[in-house]
């Protein structure tokens, strides 16, 4: 019986010091842990000298998204001194500047797909090259240019602003349903760099593919809006919102009517635009929109209306 309890008590005891042992191994690993990160540098939290931005536009149906760094003039002379004349430019700072269509665009008379693509230019003194290529995972500029890999170039004009862009901005401007400026502004300089868009082809495929269906009123005005502010054919633009207003007749909406009236005048229809005008009017009174109220009543005075 002793010989068997001493060996029970022989192997509580090793378990101890086990635990013990693994206690004191992890205490000690905590504390070399704890020991090593105080050793390390600080990691200061400060702002980048070249920020970085998204710009996000929606050109016609297109999405245009522009990813860069955003130098600033910081008291420097900035074209032809820190940005040389005549020479590729990464076109922002750090990482290059990347532009994303989602789908193709024409650049000058280069088709290209839906992608992402570097922005480099070569600014001049009176003109500059805004240069889009393909290979987009650069840190500012190749280290071996490639021109096989400009897949598209447009040679624009410098224009002189009154005053100084203390940061490098992008921006899109001039936006048409079916093109756009690639604006580049910095210290006293603006260029621009027009592009297109599908928008046309896909929207006439969309307005005969719904009208050739079941369209409700909606579909039609969408589809006369849409032919007169590009100024298709006129007679079935009038068509188009007549139908529209028809099948809206039984709850008549002010902006469907305001549209119907500007197409009817377009059209050298004064009289149904008027009378259009006159219950765009009266139900824009009633809902409270005092933009439409103006807009008839202006209209209405411009078209001779009593």
């Amino acid at each position: 019986m002793k010989k068997y309890l001493v060996k029970i008590l022989s192997i509580l005891s090793i378990l101890t010091f086990v635990v013990m042992i693994s206690c004191q191994n992890k205490d000690t690993k905590e504390i070399v842990v704890q020991e090593v990160k105080k050793s390390l540098p600080a990691k200061i939290a400060a702002p980048a000298p070249s920020p970085s931005a998204t710009l996000k536009q929606k050109v016609g149906l297109t999405d245009v998204s522009i990813t860069y760094s955003r130098p600033g003039m910081k008291g420097r002379a900035i074209f032809g001194n820190l940005v040389p004349f005549d020479k590729v430019w990464r076109t922002g700072a750090n990482k290059n500047t990347e532009v994303t269509f989602s789908t193709e665009v024409m650049v000058g008379d280069k088709n290209l797909a839906a992608g992402t693509y570097a922005l480099y230019t070569k600014p001049g003194k009176n003109k500059w090259d805004v240069i889009l290529y393909s290979a987009s995972d650069n840190w500012g500029n190749p280290k071996e240019w490639d021109d096989d890999k400009v897949v598209a170039s447009a040679t624009v004009d410098v224009i002189k602003m009154p005053m100084d862009v203390e940061t490098f901005t992008i921006t899109i401007d001039d936006i048409t349903n079916n093109s756009a400026l690639l604006g580049l502004l910095w210290e006293n300089v603006y260029v621009g760099m027009p592009f297109t868009v599908p928008t046309d082809k896909a929207v006439m495929a969309s307005i005969d593919e719904v009208l050739s269906g079941k369209p409700n009123a909606r579909a039609y005005y969408d589809a006369a809006v849409y032919y007169n502010s590009e100024n298709k054919d006129i007679k079935k633009t009038v068509t188009m919102i007549d139908k529209a207003i028809e099948m809206s007749k039984e709850n008549p909406q002010f902006w469907m009517l305001r549209q119907q009236s500007l197409i009817h005048a377009k059209a050298g229809k004064t009289a149904t635009a008027i009378a259009a005008a006159k219950l765009s009017l009266a139900l824009a009174n009633k809902a409270g929109n005092a933009d439409y109220v103006k807009m008839n009543e202006d209209s209405l005075k411009e078209w001779g209306a009593k």
